[in-house]
């Protein structure tokens, strides 16, 4: 059973709620983009200092 908070979806949802779509695609390359609609995760698309930013700022 996955610990809240750790499972990726629960990252995302939390990422996606602090940034909104215009930010991620701010911080996002097109393919980034294109990976993330997809279904790619966003901790394995943004590096850890801008994941820090987005909950920090949340």
């Amino acid at each position: 059973m996955p610990v809240p908070g750790y499972d990726p979806e629960d990252l995302d949802a939390q990422l996606e709620a602090a940034a909104g779509e215009d930010e991620l695609r701010a911080r996002m390359t097109d393919e980034e983009f294109r990976q993330y609609e997809e279904g790619e995760h966003l901790i394995d698309l943004l590096d850890e200092d801008e994941i820090d930013e987005l909950l920090d700022d949340s």
